[in-house]
């Protein structure tokens, strides 16, 4: 897949999640596999940047934060219309924007006017089941000059309740000539089969299914290719992913931040596993960097040996 001078290959982009998508869990899923990786959502108020605080829908505004970014190494900018998050949505950003097109297309316009990289969009399908208008939200952009878009399959009002659909993802590839990304509920290499055949889209965007089960690009990539499923990464190999990342976290954060933020990562990796409770139980007891890396180590090295014994 290709956005603007951008190959994007595999075809397969992490979706932008806030608390989720910094730096070392983008790097983390670009080593494992995705073709493309997004970052948490940014705010576009100056006064604003050297915070944590998110959101913006001043097209001027939102103007210059792409020029910003670029100007400090970003090599695409994503407007992200698709957070249903409350506080996003009360600030009249995120998802809350589907609702005014006129300001969609001057938000757009703005922005892809004040850069030269590549300008992607992230959309749900409506505010509310009887109130989808993403094929209008999609000709907007691609009229405004968007280079590649990305559908949610649910509304605004859904947050992640209920299932997604997909017949609006269809509807919006069918109406559109720019790249189209099929996102929602994509969480196995059968379902990411079944979601590009029926909705003819040119990628994939994968969020929540890739918390604690990042090597699910490499999976979806391969049986894409093959039609054949990858093995589930073992013990071991879980271990090594998940010392790197808590490296990588450490570095990035700094001890004590890296130490807080690591312990949502190691509760995801456990999340589907049997070893679930005990492995929260020790990655939550930690409160030093040596000592959970040390926890993390030696309990998937326990692990490892004991699946080895028992084979």
């Amino acid at each position: 897949m290709q956005i603007g001078a951008i190959l994007v290959e595999p075809s397969l982009a992490l979706a932008p999640m806030a608390g989720v998508t910094d730096k070392p869990f983008r790097q983390l899923c670009k080593r494992l596999g995705a073709g493309l990786a997004v970052s948490e959502m940014t705010t576009s108020d100056p006064r604003l940047w050297q915070t944590r605080k998110i959101a913006g829908y001043d097209p001027a505004m939102l103007a210059e934060a792409a020029r910003y970014n670029v100007a400090h190494g970003a090599q695409l900018i994503d407007i992200n219309m698709g957070c249903p998050a409350k506080k996003v949505c009360n600030a009249w950003a995120g998802s809350a924007l589907l609702a005014d097109e006129p300001l969609v297309a001057r938000i757009c316009g703005a922005v892809v006017a004040a850069v030269e990289v590549p300008v992607t969009l992230k959309i749900r399908t409506g505010q509310a089941p009887d109130q989808r208008n993403a094929l209008a939200i999609a000709r907007i952009a691609e009229d405004s000059g968007i280079a590649a878009l990305a559908v949610h399959g649910r509304t605004r009002s859904q947050k992640y309740e209920g299932f997604a659909e997909y017949d609006t993802i269809a509807a919006v590839k069918a109406g559109v000539a720019i790249p189209v990304f099929a996102n929602g509920d994509i969480d196995s290499p059968e379902k990411a089969r079944s979601v590009l055949d029926y909705t003819r889209a040119d990628a994939l965007m994968i969020g929540r299914a890739a918390q604690g089960r990042p090597w699910i690009f490499r999976e979806i990539a391969h049986y894409l290719a093959t039609g054949q499923r990858l093995p589930e990464p073992d013990a071991a190999e879980v271990r090594e992913i998940l010392l790197g990342h808590l490296e990588d976290l450490y570095a990035f954060y700094g001890e004590a931040m890296g130490v807080r933020i690591a312990r949502k990562h190691l509760g995801w990796y456990a999340r589907d596993r049997p070893e679930n409770a005990a492995f929260r139980a020790v990655a939550n007891a930690a409160e030093s960097a040596r000592e959970q890396f040390r926890l993390t180590r030696d309990y998937f090295t326990a692990l490892a040996e004991g699946m080895a014994k028992a084979a």
